[in-house]
């Protein structure tokens, strides 16, 4: 699962980027510093695993990730191809959603693309060209639809009827992910840019870290929108992760009256954003932490430890966190009746321990 990184250039994509995978992606002070994806596996963080690998003191922890990608900044006419245009949102395509970066600082030291900072006016450029792309791809697919549409064919005129619904929709500003309309399943296959769901990340100053007045219009303009947003000073946080030892980092963080680096919420707000959520095997060698889609059946998550557990599934045993924590041990969890044996149509919940029972 990868989210992509998007934004007009120099906004402060690789700086975040970097922030967040720990690596070293250029950031410069010109268009286009970025022209091939980078892309990072980002660990997600989870206080849970912490505990879970304190009470179990375990040989190995491993945390749940994603994949961010850094995608190359975005300017006017992208969909007809200037500047990286076709590049970027080819790249974007192959994302499953989308972190949008948005200038909300004034620094007289770093250029923007058009000479004055307007996150407002930078959202809609970028919005505007997938819209355009999107409605481009639209437009292919009814063309590739209009002979068996012609001829009376009902699934086609039916899927042309609900094409042209989602047109009206973007050429009106609507991105895809907020329209609602019935039987649009097939839509998924077309891999509409603005039907991915989006965080918008608002990128201030360290005296801005509770927000501005760009954040705000920010926030005011995307209450009609299906999108989260969150603020964040990718500056400061850049500082905090060349600090070398966690105490340095841990006091840098006290002062600036934070309890943790912000990009620890992007981090696992892009993960719900993604539609994930996390499952935990647990044990004297390994606390593991595991991805999966949210509403997956316990088979689905077996399959995600081997394809044998998926394969062979006959039961999952399940402990929820909150009662692992309580009782200390899987032994005192079932001492007190507090593991359920669960069988092929058990979803399972965010934060639960399981402990798959197969046979191949």
């Amino acid at each position: 699962m990868k989210c992509g990184i998007v934004g007009l250039p120099n906004v402060g994509k690789s700086t975040l980027f970097n922030c967040l995978s720990r690596s070293k992606a250029l950031a410069a002070n010109y268009p286009f510093a970025t022209i091939e994806p980078n892309v990072g596996i980002i660990p997600v963080p989870d206080r849970r695993l912490d505990k879970l690998s304190k009470l179990f003191k375990p040989q190995n922890t491993l945390s749940a990730t994603v994949e961010i990608v850094d995608i190359a900044g975005l300017v006017k006419g992208a969909s007809k191809g200037e500047g990286l245009g076709n590049k970027f949102l080819a790249n974007i395509k192959e994302t499953n959603a989308i972190m949008h970066v948005l200038r909300c600082f004034d620094d007289n030291n770093i250029t923007h693309v058009d000479g004055t900072i307007n996150p407002l006016r930078d959202k809609e450029i970028i919005d505007f060209e997938l819209m355009v792309k999107d409605m481009e791809t639209i437009d292919k697919k009814i063309n590739s639809l209009s002979r068996q549409a012609n001829i009376g064919d009902k699934v086609a005129v039916n899927q042309v009827d609900i094409l042209k619904k989602y047109k009206e929709k973007l050429s009106e500003g609507t991105p895809a992910r907020s329209c609602n309309f019935d039987n649009n399943e097939f839509i998924e296959e077309l891999h509409l840019l603005t039907d991915k769901p989006v965080l918008y990340v608002c990128n201030v100053d360290q005296d801005s870290m509770n927000g501005n007045n760009y954040t705000k219009a920010v926030s005011e303009k995307i209450q009609s929108e299906d999108a989260k947003m969150i603020i964040i000073a990718a500056g400061i946080e850049s500082e905090i992760n060349e600090l070398d030892s966690e105490e340095d980092r841990n006091d840098f963080l006290t002062d600036l009256g934070l309890n943790e680096p912000g990009v620890n919420k992007i981090i696992r707000t892009t993960y719900s954003l993604l539609g994930l959520e996390t499952f935990f095997t647990a044990g004297e060698k390994e606390v593991r932490a595991w991805t999966i889609k949210k509403n997956s059946f316990a088979p689905q998550a077996a399959g995600k430890i081997h394809t044998d557990f998926e394969k062979g599934f006959i039961r999952a045993e399940v402990i929820a966190f909150d009662d692992m924590i309580r009782y200390g041990s899987e032994l005192a969890c079932r001492d007190k009746g507090r593991i359920s044996v669960e069988g092929k149509t058990y979803q399972v919940k965010d934060g639960d321990i399981i402990h798959f029972r197969f046979n191949v």
